[in-house]
């Protein structure tokens, strides 16, 4: 394990003086399942971490204090922790007043790294080397294969996967994929028209090849986990991803939403309209994603620059109307979207949120917000929190 280099505000006399990098208070993912004896110790391990992640570094008085764990367990794991290289000692906290002061401990932020990659886009693959803390650190790209062509499309992951692991400059936690289709909670992909795959196990298949542990989501699913942990979003939302199509991810009560299916937030080929509509990849007239992808949009606009105000207006009337029944029966608090602010923002929000509240009942949804994400790099930083929770229970 390399030892971290980022410096830790250690004053002359040794002493830490304030805590690195830190989120605030914790926000984590609820599981729905009671913990059970035989899980108590890897609940406490994670309970521990997460809270290192969010809080920043602390002692382990402090720890015990925050997780209400004993000291002797908070001792234990933390023991465990130094041995495996996911925690490091830091230095002392500066004290006044007798008494020795105590050591600060936190996630070695610095000795690790994450791989990222995002498919979604219609040109590139996209990948990065994420710091834990969800930042670019570095990028790479390659050219996305002709659609349909699922071994040219696999042939390129591998590339891509493998040059970013060549620019990693730490030991690696794991691999996040986001792409787009149905994929199950396993990481195979059950269906991606546009990559060609189906029933295709990317992630063992992945692993295997890079020897490395990898996890494999839906791109939306991994973006609303990025909104969720390092955004600005509730505890109840659906964030609408689009760009080469369109997808939603789920989260209410704290509970990220897959389904029984795999496809909780398949919502693009949703016939959105009786007036029929463009053709979609799908076969049919009128589908959501037919209507609002990025390349159709600008297509359109391109054609009639005098009726873009109307173009995007009508966009956001159709995003409204298959999104009001997911907000309705959820009773969500957010809808946040994910793509180019140019296409979406303005016109285009107004338009949804109007038609969204002509469609839901008067008083009770009025204040739910429909909003551009802040964050760049959505799914990227999305993969970031899979594999933190994956390998750490970190969210």
């Amino acid at each position: 394990m390399s030892e971290p280099d980022e410096p830790r505000r250690v004053t002359p006399a040794g002493h830490v003086s304030s805590p690195p990098h830190a989120f605030g208070p914790a926000r984590h993912l609820r599981s729905r399942a009671k913990v059970l004896p035989e899980h108590a110790r890897g609940h406490n391990r994670a309970l521990v971490l997460q809270t290192l992640y969010h809080s920043g570094s602390m002692s382990r008085a402090d720890l015990s204090r925050e997780t209400g764990l004993t000291r002797v367990t908070i001792s234990d794991l933390v023991a465990e922790f130094i041995a495996d290289g996911i925690v490091v000692e830091l230095g002392v906290r500066e004290t006044v007043g007798p008494g020795k002061p105590p050591i600060l401990i936190d996630i070695d932020r610095t000795g690790h790294q994450i791989i990222g990659l995002d498919l979604s886009d219609a040109e590139v693959f996209r990948g990065a080397v994420l710091s834990l803390d969800g930042d670019v650190i570095e990028r790479r790209e390659v050219a996305r294969p002709a659609p349909s062509d699922a071994d040219a499309a696999y042939a390129a992951v591998q590339t891509l996967s493998r040059e970013l692991v060549g620019a990693a400059t730490a030991t690696l936690l794991g691999v996040g994929v986001g792409t787009p289709g149905v994929v199950r909670t396993d990481g195979v992909v059950l269906s991606s028209p546009n990559l060609g795959w189906t029933d295709l196990p990317l992630e063992t298949q992945l692993g295997r090849d890079l020897d490395l542990p990898v996890l494999v989501r839906n791109d939306a699913n991994a973006a609303v986990l990025a909104e969720y942990t390092f955004g600005e979003a509730r505890s109840d939302f659906v964030l609408i991803k689009i760009g080469f199509g369109v997808g939603a991810g789920l989260i209410s009560g704290s509970q990220p939403l897959v389904g029984s299916r795999f496809a909780a937030g398949e919502i693009g080929h949703v016939v959105v309209g009786t007036d029929g509509g463009p053709r979609c990849v799908c076969g049919r007239d009128g589908c959501l994603e037919a209507w609002l992808s990025v390349a159709r949009l600008r297509e359109e606009i391109d054609a009639r620059p005098a009726q873009r105000e109307a173009i995007l207006r009508d966009a956001g009337a159709r995003m409204a109307i298959a999104v009001a029944p997911i907000v309705t029966a959820l009773d969500l608090s957010e809808v946040v979207l994910s793509g180019p602010a140019d296409l979406l923002g303005g016109v285009f929000i107004d338009s949804a949120t109007d038609t969204l509240r002509a469609r839901t009942l008067e008083g009770v949804f009025d204040d739910v917000v429909i909003r551009l994400t802040r964050q760049d790099d959505i799914v990227l930083r999305g993969t970031a929190v899979m594999v933190l929770s994956g390998q750490l229970g970190v969210s």
